[in-house]
Parts: C-alpha cells; structure tokens; sequence
C-alpha cells in the first residue's frame, strides 16, 4: 500500500541518492569515497527508521479501531 507518507518517503531516498551520486563523481579518492558511503549509509538508516516509525504509529491507530 503506497500512502502520502511512502510517497514523500520515496522522493527523499531519491533525492538522497541524486546527491550521493553527484558526490561520487567528484571524489578525489577512496577515502572521501568511502566517507561518502559511510555517511549515505547513515542518512538513509535515519530515514528507514523514520519511515517505520510512521507506519507503525498509522498501524497502531488502525488497530484502535477493531478494538
């Protein structure tokens, strides 16, 4: 089920990964290359855990209502 929240979501893991990409083609060497990872990695288990969050609190108040 794709939601208002899972299309905003998606537009900023996209948005993420435009900005990674960009990055990678002007890093000067593995190690700012492995900076950028590192730092995407990071960004995008931030808004994982975001997003779930938000699903799950949507759930919790679905479940409210056959209670």
């Amino acid at each position: 089920m794709v939601t208002s929240n899972s299309k905003s979501y998606f537009r900023i893991v996209e948005k993420s990964h435009r900005k990674y990409t960009a990055a990678l083609k002007h890093a000067r060497s593995k190690q700012s290359m492995m900076n950028l990872y590192w730092r995407h990695k990071k960004e995008h288990e931030y808004l994982l855990k975001k997003h779930l969050k938000e699903e799950m609190a949507g759930i919790i108040q679905l479940k409210k209502k056959f209670d």
